[in-house]
């Protein structure tokens, strides 16, 4: 098995913190910057390699 799917599920509180960015910034990228988030029943649920991937592609810059 590789590390994308070993790799435990991030919360949006986690991912907030490992970004250093609040939490109102998460969901904003998950709406306009398509932001790699997955939604659990109510809950968003982030792999901290997709989010260090999409960061690291230029995508949460702004254009």
């Amino acid at each position: 098995m590789d590390r994308a799917t070993t790799e435990k599920w991030s919360s949006l509180g986690e991912v907030a913190e490992h970004l250093g960015v609040s939490k109102d910034t998460i969901y904003r990228w998950i709406a306009t910057k398509q932001m790699p988030a997955h939604k659990i029943g109510k809950l968003w649920k982030f792999k901290i390699s997709e989010i260090d991937d999409w960061v690291t592609k230029g995508e949460a810059a702004d254009k």
